[in-house]
């Protein structure tokens, strides 16, 4: 098991973001794979769980992180392998579980979003609540696109959320469910909103510089949907690939940024900071830049002890979720235009 402090992320369906904020893919798929059955509905809590506060002496954090869910557009059940995901999750009773997005599948007009988001909760948030799991999430471009065409389902993702707003040490919620901040363990952990390709506009780089910079926590991660740098063939400029917001980042000591929307899983570093793109749970698993493999599905653990430290970084595959994909079997860089990410095993 890997032991360094260090990871990466970036990654969806060719034609899903494009200027306009319309799909333009040749069919009617978020990525599709044949649903699961649905499971039974819980009622939903708030918890800390075990989460602990970053006090000397108690056990590390434990962290688990969840990516692109959904199935077809329009979809209101679940895959198996979302279905095995979760119950995977719950029984390593970790601390705190993320999403980097996409949980249900929009993005489209003529979508019943009720319904989806029902669909959403019965199989993976009210499972994780009934079991006292703080479940943090950021919107995916399937759950609330930033560009204007999609307001309404902005709109809803945030009614969604309001009512289901995790029981953790808030440093900053007045955008939440979009973004917000908060501390758990040794660290500050920093949601964005990262729906849209290219840079985030001024007011949020604004506001992450703000939460970055009063923060002295050792550890700080960042997560959100769309990647900074790419990771996987065919959404190679889906991306933030803002010199600025990297060069931030590595000012205020950000030691990783998780995130969706690639379909891969792969973590990597470029320079000080840790990227880790996240693979999906759901339809479409794609293939690592250089490579024609596809990366399987997988939720990734992350642990952070008391000071800080990483300890623990793996991805943990289908079908049952608990085998680490070996950092031998990924690529040793992953190189496009003027980006390149190093996997975070080797010196650059």
């Amino acid at each position: 098991m890997v032991t360094t402090a260090w990871t990466s992320a970036v990654a969806t369906t060719s034609g899903v973001l494009d200027e306009g904020g319309t799909s333009t893919a040749a069919d009617t798929r978020v990525d599709t794979e044949p649903p699961g059955p649905g499971t039974t509905a819980a009622d939903a809590t708030s918890s800390t769980g075990s989460l602990d506060m970053g006090m000397p002496g108690f056990a590390p954090l434990r962290v688990i992180v969840v990516s692109d869910l959904n199935d077809s557009y329009g979809s209101t059940t679940y895959s198996a392998p979302v279905h095995a995901a979760v119950a995977a999750i719950i029984a390593r009773q970790p601390d705190l579980v993320l999403s980097t997005g996409d949980m249900v599948a929009g993005q489209q007009a003529g979508l019943d979003y009720p319904a989806m988001w029902a669909g959403f909760h019965a199989a993976v948030s009210d499972e994780l609540a009934a079991a006292g799991l703080p479940f943090a999430v950021t919107p995916g471009n399937h759950d609330a696109s930033g560009y204007p065409a999609f307001a309404g389902e902005r709109e809803l993702f945030v009614a969604e959320w309001l009512d289901r707003k995790p029981a953790l040490e808030l440093v900053d919620d007045s955008g939440y469910p979009l973004r917000y901040s908060f501390i758990a363990g040794a660290a500050l952990f920093v949601a964005l909103d990262s729906t849209t390709v290219g840079a985030l506009d001024a007011d949020q780089m604004q506001w992450l510089d703000g939460q970055l910079g009063q923060s002295d926590a050792p550890t700080k991660i960042v997560f959100g949907h769309v990647p900074l740098v790419p990771f996987s063939v065919g959404r190679e400029d889906e991306i933030i690939g803002d010199p600025a917001l990297e060069a931030m980042l590595e000012q205020h000591g950000v030691t990783m940024f998780i995130s969706g929307h690639h379909h891969v899983y792969y973590p990597g570093r470029r320079g000080t900071l840790r990227h880790v793109s996240m693979a999906c749970l759901g339809a479409g698993p794609r293939a690592l830049i250089g490579t024609d493999t596809t990366s399987p599905r997988a939720m990734l653990e992350l642990e952070i002890d008391e000071s800080g430290a990483i300890t623990v970084l793996e991805a943990l595959s289908e079908p049952a979720f608990d085998s680490p994909i070996p950092r031998a079997d990924l690529p040793e860089s992953l190189s496009y235009g003027p980006w390149t990410v190093i996997r975070d095993d080797l010196e650059e």
